[in-house]
């Protein structure tokens, strides 16, 4: 680690024309990214051999050389670890599939959006990590953009792998069923990226983070009338993102005034704009998520039974972590490393007791649970699992059994002197106290009327299932019956219904 240089990183382009060159050449001046550019592949494929081999590699396929996906080929051939990104014009959609096909890790479209190019050529440069060292294999591990990783070590994901490349070929909604902190995100990243639109921008709203009009605007905009009278829009994701992919997190908590619009949507890519007579055409490929039981949330009014039936034609579902326990130490290592390159920190070994113990763990809150225990663990070392013993320890629990998951607090500093274990399990233990005795008293007050418990505790009635089954709390004999517990699964088989 002594050496301190500063390795310039070099981007290779194979293109002689303008429109690639320039925008390219602005973006490596903004960024101190040394561009350089080839007339052919087969120069290419002696510069990535070199000892100045680049670090990101640009293929142009709007000339239509013949042999330019021969070429992507054999480069992927020669340098695996190559991120090499595709630039082909619209009208070439087989080509596209092809360079997808062959290996491309993202398409661009012409024209080249300068912005979205230097998002796209960083987000590859950004990702750094020798992957052997963290003991992923480049067969198991996708690049889906922002940092994010698809991993299919497990045959569980690699079956949902060969699922997401068939539903990325048909331009249909797609619904993703999973727990909290599953990975649906980077399930529908993925299938953005094999798909026709992943030469344009990933969009993402979350339902439940909005309240109605300003989620309704969000997706559909609003009209307003100028200071002259004439009546203005402001376009909403639906319109602005032409030929995006658009995912929607969490649909059930849509309001159903907005269900209804987006159903319009996709039964016939327009809608109305408040005050106009002239529809709106919409081309976006719409993705949604779920982590909520819909056969729950159609009983009780939150989703719209007939858009249920539009949205989900194609379901995948996300496996929990405990079910893919094949991925577990890899994931902690790569997160490891993740997380000490973000905090600057030197990464932490993970001890032989702390990989047993992990794999031993059921991780409730999945890959978000399994990120906040390497957040602590980089800071704290074995003195983390010493403190999550009773709950987090070897043969505490064997996996299949529901467990208390970790709890998702911020990281700490370190205290300077001893008492650090005790300390922070008494902060802990008085702030579950704290929060087991409000939703009681919630509970009390309302006659142990969930709903009405959730609005007096402003928080989601989901969020009140999964905290009363964490904290074991039963409702009193007058109140008993009609209280299913909560147990996070997701989705109904089938839709039976009476």
């Amino acid at each position: 680690m002594a050496d301190t240089t500063v390795e310039v990183i070099r981007l290779l382009v194979i293109s002689q024309e303008d429109a690639v060159l320039h925008p390219l050449s602005r973006v490596g001046q903004s960024r101190s990214w040394r561009v350089e550019s080839v007339s052919s592949g087969w120069e290419a494929m002696e510069r990535v051999q070199s000892e100045a081999a680049p670090h990101v590699l640009l293929l142009d396929l709007s000339r239509g050389e013949k042999d330019s996906l021969h070429m992507l080929r054999w480069l992927r051939r020669l340098r695996p670890d190559l991120p090499v990104i595709v630039i082909c014009h619209p009208d070439h959609i087989h080509r596209k599939k092809e360079a997808i096909r062959l290996g491309a890790e993202e398409v661009l479209m012409h024209p080249l959006d300068e912005k979205h190019l230097e998002t796209v050529i960083g987000r590859h440069v950004d990702v750094t990590v020798d992957e052997h060292e963290i003991e992923i294999a480049s067969d198991d591990v996708e690049s889906v953009g922002e940092d994010e990783f698809f991993l299919s070590a497990s045959p569980a994901m690699q079956k949902l792998r060969a699922q997401a490349e068939l539903l990325a070929q048909a331009d249909v909604p797609v619904l993703i069923l999973g727990e909290p902190g599953s990975g649906k995100r980077t399930v529908a990243r993925l299938i953005h990226k094999l798909s026709l639109h992943s030469g344009f921008p990933f969009l993402k709203v979350n339902c439940a983070a909005m309240p109605g009009e300003l989620l309704d605007a969000e997706l559909f905009g609003k009209t307003y009338t100028s200071k002259d009278g004439v009546l203005q829009a402001i376009p909403g994701k639906l319109q602005a993102g032409e030929r995006c992919t658009l995912l929607l997190k969490e649909i059930t908590e849509m309001p159903l005034s907005t269900q209804a619009r987006l159903l319009q949507v996709l039964q016939g890519r327009h809608f109305f704009r408040t005050g106009e007579e002239k529809p709106v055409q919409v081309d976006v490929r719409i993705l949604a998520t779920s982590s909520a039981r819909l056969d729950e949330a159609i009983d009780e009014k939150k989703l719209r039974e007939d858009l249920y039936y539009r949205i989900s034609a194609f379901t995948v579902h996300v496996p929990p972590l405990r079910k893919r326990k094949e991925e577990i130490k890899m994931l902690l290592r790569y997160t490891m490393h993740k997380l000490a390159r973000y905090y600057g920190l030197p990464a932490t070994e993970f001890s032989q007791a702390a990989l047993d113990s992990c794999m031993n763990h059921s991780w409730p809150g999945n890959l978000q649970e399994l990120e906040s225990f390497v957040k602590r663990y980089l800071v704290a070392g074995e003195e983390e699992l010493n403190f999550r013993k009773s709950e987090f320890g070897p043969g505490s629990y064997t996996g299949n059994e529901p467990a208390r998951p970790v709890r998702m607090t911020e990281l700490q500093s370190a205290e300077a002197s001893g008492g650090h274990s005790s300390l922070k399990s008494l902060i802990q233990s008085v702030k579950s106290e704290a929060e087991r005795s409000a939703i009681a008293a919630a509970l009390e007050k309302t006659g142990w009327n969930r709903k009405a418990a959730a609005r007096l505790l402003r928080v989601s009635y989901r969020t009140l299932l999964y905290k009363i089954d964490q904290y074991h709390m039963t409702a009193p004999q007058a109140y008993a019956g009609g209280f299913p517990p909560y147990n996070g699964t997701n989705g109904r088989k089938g839709m039976q219904r009476s």
